[in-house]
């Protein structure tokens, strides 16, 4: 047998992990889905590389890991089998051998964050764990308008939480948007790369903006280069990894 190369796309909600990274108290998503393979192929050891980490109670439409195995189970297969040794809030969606030299994180291009807003005085109990709750009044069509400041190249240092040891903090965001759907208010990012709890200030800057408490434009936000201009960081549940792009 030849070791092959294996690429994974797998949803999840994070609300029971401890975000996607093993760690000496937790097995995370990565290490549930590690704890699989081993089981499905009969090994003592196996890395699942992840296309970037996320936070607890961060969840997942699309993230994208790669592993090498040599095995002559069929690819096609992986699936199935992978997904009746895992947790019911983890699913592998797909599988399919690449390029001996393709690396889930390395290779990735862009990535897709999806930020969920319910907008409402009572909260719902289907969403709660899927969405942030916001009991304020939105202007919408306002932040239609600011979210386009986003795209471009900027120095995002301004949008990074204290604790990361990111030097360069410059990052291309290809698309943003904010729109309604059903009863969820979304926000859509499309970058080549996000700092830490990136997506999540830029959430909750758009909400302070939505609801008057910020009266900047992002424009001049981001130039400043100054987190305490920014708004505050939204909570976990809403944020989602839905797609990644190699």
């Amino acid at each position: 047998m030849s070791e092959k190369n294996i690429k994974i796309t797998v949803a999840y909600n994070g609300k029971n992990f401890n975000g996607w990274q093993k760690q000496k108290d937790s097995l995370g998503i990565q290490g549930e889905l590690e704890f699989a393979c081993k089981s499905v192929f009969s090994l003592k050891d196996i890395e699942v590389i992840g296309s970037g980490r996320t936070d607890a109670g961060v969840h997942a439409l699309g993230q994208v890991a790669n592993f090498k195995v040599d095995t002559t189970i069929p690819t096609e297969k992986f699936p199935e089998i992978l997904n009746n040794r895992l947790p019911k809030d983890i699913s592998v969606l797909s599988a399919e051998e690449v390029a001996g030299d393709f690396h889930s994180r390395h290779t990735a291009k862009r990535k897709t964050y999806r930020y969920q807003i319910y907008r409402s005085k009572i909260r719902s109990p289907f969403l709660k764990d899927i969405s942030y709750q916001v009991k304020y009044d939105l202007d919408v069509e306002k932040m239609k308008r600011e979210v386009k400041f986003l795209v471009g190249k900027h120095d995002f240092c301004g949008f990074m939480s204290s604790g990361s040891s990111i030097k360069n903090t410059v990052r291309e965001i290809f698309d943003a948007s904010v729109f309604e759907q059903d009863e969820l208010l979304i926000i859509e990012v499309c970058g080549s790369g996000f700092l830490y709890n990136m997506v999540r200030i830029i959430a909750g800057t758009m909400v302070d903006i939505g609801r008057g408490k910020i009266d900047e434009s992002m424009k001049q936000i981001i130039e400043s280069k100054d987190r305490g201009r920014a708004g505050h960081t939204a909570p976990p549940q809403g944020l989602f990894l839905k797609y990644v792009e190699y």
